[in-house]
């Protein structure tokens, strides 16, 4: 079943991993067009296209490292919300060698260049593990980028005591994972768990007892888009 939730209106701000790259972005880019502005005023065929190709370039940049503001339109209890913007790829059953040890529901969204690439927890409760590896940096789509790219890992435990793992993995255009969640911090699905630059993919698992509520394919809402339902398992 597909639960399609209604957008909220949302004040949208700069998330604070893009301050510095739009600082130095915006000075090679003046940098660039402030001589042609002053020394080929005469040469539009010149200076046009150029300031036309910066503007755009920063535009993307900006759209990229924006953040908006979200809450959670259901009833959070239980719930399983999507931990990022983008497109479910991967949707399974797998088995969990790194911590959980177990078989679990593997569900991926991979999120690119156009999304919004802030990362929210995908269920409320207390993180009990964070660990970050160095890896590759093959396309985030890939199946092996789970196991074989960079990638950080957080393990939440759920106010009933089911385990949750989240999987930051990085891309072939990723420069760097910034995972915010340490042991013993307070896990809200309102809340960033961290950011990850220029294309990426989430992964989480999920106990097999969950109810899912997202096919492959389907776009997801980070923190808003709930993707599946907790239930007792044996």
């Amino acid at each position: 079943m597909s639960r399609d939730p209604e957008r909220k209106i949302m004040r949208v701000r700069l998330h604070r991993e893009g301050t510095n790259i739009l600082i130095i972005t915006m000075a090679i880019l003046l940098a660039i067009n402030v001589p042609l502005w002053i020394f080929c005023h005469n040469l539009p065929g010149l200076w046009i296209p150029v300031t036309v190709i910066s503007l755009v370039l920063y535009l993307l940049i900006v759209n990229f490292f924006r953040s908006p503001r979200r809450e959670f339109p259901g009833d959070p209890t239980n719930a399983v919300v999507s931990a990022a913007d983008g497109t479910v790829v991967a949707l399974e059953e797998t088995f969990e060698s790194e911590v959980l040890k177990c078989r679990c529901i593997q569900l991926s969204v991979f999120m690119s260049p156009l999304n919004v690439h802030a990362n929210w927890f995908p269920v409320n409760g207390e993180v009990i593990y964070a660990k970050h590896h160095k890896g590759r940096t093959m396309a985030a789509y890939l199946p092996k980028s789970s196991t074989e790219n960079e990638r950080s890992t957080v393990v939440i435990r759920t106010p009933e005591g089911q385990l949750v793992m989240m999987r930051q993995v990085a891309g072939a255009m990723a420069r760097r994972i910034v995972t915010y969640a340490k042991p013993g911090d307070e896990a809200s699905i309102e809340d960033h768990m961290g950011f990850i630059k220029f294309g990426s993919r989430i992964d989480l698992y999920l106990p097999l007892s969950t109810e899912i509520y997202v096919k492959i394919g389907d776009k997801t809402i980070g923190g808003v888009s709930q993707v599946g339902l907790l239930r007792p398992g044996k």
